[in-house]
C-alpha cells in the first residue's frame, strides 16, 4: 500500500521555505501560544525536545524553560540553521526516556503514520513529562479546496490536490492510545485575505505548506488555472479573500511514577 505522503517531498519544500525566506506568521504565532502554556505551568524543565524549527531562534527562545534543548526537523536546511538533525516523526529510534518535555510545531499533519509517531514521542520522555504543540486541523484552507473543486470541474477530472487533515475529535484519543494522560486540545481559527489565489499558494510555498501527496495531480491546464483563480475570488469581500487556517492545539502528560 502506498504512502498518503512523500517524505522526500516533504524535506525539500522546507528546504524551499528555508532558501526563499520562510514565512513564519503562522508558525511564530503557533510557537508563541505554546511558550505561554508551558509558562503557566510554573515548572522548569530539564531537557526538551523541539520537533519542527523553522526558526533558528526558537531553541534560544524554549532554553528559556528547559535547561537543555534538541532539535529535530524534517526539513535539512532549517535542521542545520537550527543546529539540529533531520527527523521523519514516523520513522526515526527515539532515545528511551530522555526529554520531560516535547514541544511538536506545525509538521505531524504530515506523517504517514500519526499514531505510530505519537507513540515513538511517548518512548523518549520521562515520567511525568509534558507533550505539547500544534498541528493543522480538517478545516484548514477552504477556500483553496473550494478552488481546486473548481479546476477538476473545469477539466471534468478529480484529482488531489489539497492534503487530508486530522479532525479535533480524533486527536485526544489518538494521544490516549499512544499512552499519554489529561488530553487537552483547543481548536484556533487563524483568518488571513488575499488578493489572488496566487498570494495564497505564495505563502503556502514559503511555509513549505504546498502538496507533499504520494499521488501527484497533473499539473493544471490554463483553463483549469483559469477556473480555480475565478472561484477564489468570487469569495471576495472590498477586492481580498479571506482564508482560513485551522490550528489544532494540544496537551498531554505521561504518567507519574508511582
Amino acid at each position: 500500500m502506498s504512502e498518503l505522503f512523500d517524505m522526500r517531498l516533504r524535506a525539500m519544500r522546507r528546504d524551499r521555505a528555508a532558501r526563499i525566506r520562510p514565512e513564519l506568521f503562522l508558525f511564530e504565532r503557533v510557537f508563541a501560544d505554546c511558550l505561554e502554556r508551558i509558562a503557566l505551568s510554573n515548572r522548569r524543565f530539564g531537557k526538551a525536545l523541539l520537533v519542527g524549527c523553522p526558526d533558528a531562534d526558537w531553541p534560544r527562545r524554549l532554553s528559556g524553560l528547559a535547561g537543555e534543548v534538541d532539535v529535530r526537523e524534517p526539513g535539512p536546511l532549517f535542521a542545520s540553521l537550527s543546529g539540529g538533525s533531520t527527523i521523519v516523526e514516523d520513522a526515526w529510534e527515539p532515545p528511551s526516556r530522555e526529554y520531560d518535555l516535547v514541544f511538536a510545531v506545525g509538521t505531524l499533519d504530515t506523517v504517514n503514520e500519526l499514531p505510530l509517531a505519537l507513540r515513538l514521542v511517548r518512548r523518549a520522555m520521562l515520567a511525568d513529562a509534558l507533550f505539547i504543540g500544534a498541528m493543522s486541523g480538517g478545516d484548514t484552507l477552504p477556500r483553496l479546496r473550494a478552488a481546486m473543486r473548481a479546476a477538476d470541474a473545469a477539466s471534468g477530472v478529480a484529482a488531489p490536490h489539497v492534503h487530508p487533515r486530522i479532525e479535533a475529535s480524533a486527536l485526544a484519543p489518538l494521544l490516549e492510545h499512544a499512552g499519554f494522560e489529561r488530553p487537552v486540545v483547543d481548536i484556533e481559527r487563524v483568518q488571513a485575505s488575499y488578493r489572488s489565489l496566487q498570494g495564497l499558494v505564495a505563502d503556502l510555498r514559503a511555509m513549505g505548506a504546498t502538496s507533499i501527496l504520494s499521488a501527484k495531480a497533473p499539473s493544471l491546464a490554463r483553463a483549469q488555472r483559469d477556473a480555480a483563480a475565478r472561484a477564489f475570488s468570487a469569495a471576495a469581500e472590498g477586492g481580498r479573500t479571506t482564508e482560513t487556517f485551522e490550528i489544532l492545539h494540544f496537551a498531554a502528560w505521561t504518567a507519574a511514577q508511582g
